[in-house]
């Protein structure tokens, strides 16, 4: 059960409450990580719109599996890859509920690429949340399909090779090819004002949902401090600067139409 907690005061203003979707839990993410901020954000956006009794989230693995501790609404698990097919079949069963699917780039961009790319094309009504870190987390900062040119791993401990390893793949430029999507959209966690802008797109995309248009495509470019291999500040500046540059923050789909760069 979602637990009471007194709003931060200052001045004896409140500046800060929980929202009503967010559970109470003690966060177990690394220090610096975005996942904390986009679980608070999707919460918003739901209390916003007063959707909590008919949102199902659907988490695979990775770090994005433990959403269901922080989100107090109805979530389910999926497997590896597979939230696209599973949101699919839920949405397909009971239509009224406002579905979502909660993915990181290793989870959505690899061994998810065919359920992503599929649902997209079929212009499934669903949101997805994909949160792109440049790298896999919860296993071990191997390299992901969206690691930067470059950039180290454990798996590619000189540099992301594109000569031989493939560039990274964009992944809302991808699925912008496709006819059926509603709304897509990258956003970064590097300033307050990126903040902003995420909880912006997260809430156009439920609102879409709510209005039962299609699908939409919210892709957050987010910190991880530990693989990324820098600070919590550094890492910020590696999102805003050099994640950025390769993945340009931008709407690329409205309503439907294709907005041209």
């Amino acid at each position: 059960m979602n637990q009471k907690t007194k709003p931060l005061k200052v001045g004896g203003k409140a500046i800060y409450s929980r929202p009503r979707s967010l559970t109470a839990r003690r966060t177990h993410y690394c220090p610096g990580c975005g996942h904390g901020i986009v679980h608070r954000l999707i919460a918003e956006a739901i209390d916003a719109l007063e959707i909590r009794e008919r949102t199902v989230g659907i988490a695979p693995v990775g770090c994005a599996v433990l959403a269901y501790f922080y989100l107090d609404i109805d979530m389910t698990e999926a497997a590896h890859g597979r939230a696209a097919a599973v949101a699919t079949g839920i949405k397909r069963a009971l239509p009224d509920r406002i579905v979502f699917a909660y993915q990181g780039d290793g989870d959505l961009a690899a061994i998810g690429t065919a359920e992503t790319i599929h649902a997209a094309n079929r212009g499934e009504k669903i949101a997805v949340i994909f949160v792109n870190n440049a790298v896999y987390g919860m296993t071990g900062g191997q390299m992901a399909p969206t690691t930067l040119p470059g950039q180290k791993t454990v798996t590619c401990p000189d540099g992301r090779d594109c000569a031989s390893m493939g560039p990274p793949l964009r992944m809302c430029e991808l699925i912008n090819t496709l006819e059926k999507p509603y709304f897509i959209e990258r956003v970064a966690l590097d300033s307050p004002k990126g903040v902003t802008d995420a909880k912006r797109a997260i809430l156009t995309a439920f609102s879409a949902q709510v209005e039962d248009k299609g699908y939409c495509f919210v892709e957050i470019l987010s910190p991880c401090p530990v693989y990324q291999r820098r600070s919590p500040v550094g890492a910020l500046d590696f999102v805003g600067n050099d994640m950025a540059r390769y993945f340009p923050v931008r709407v690329f789909r409205r309503e439907g139409k294709i907005v041209n760069g």
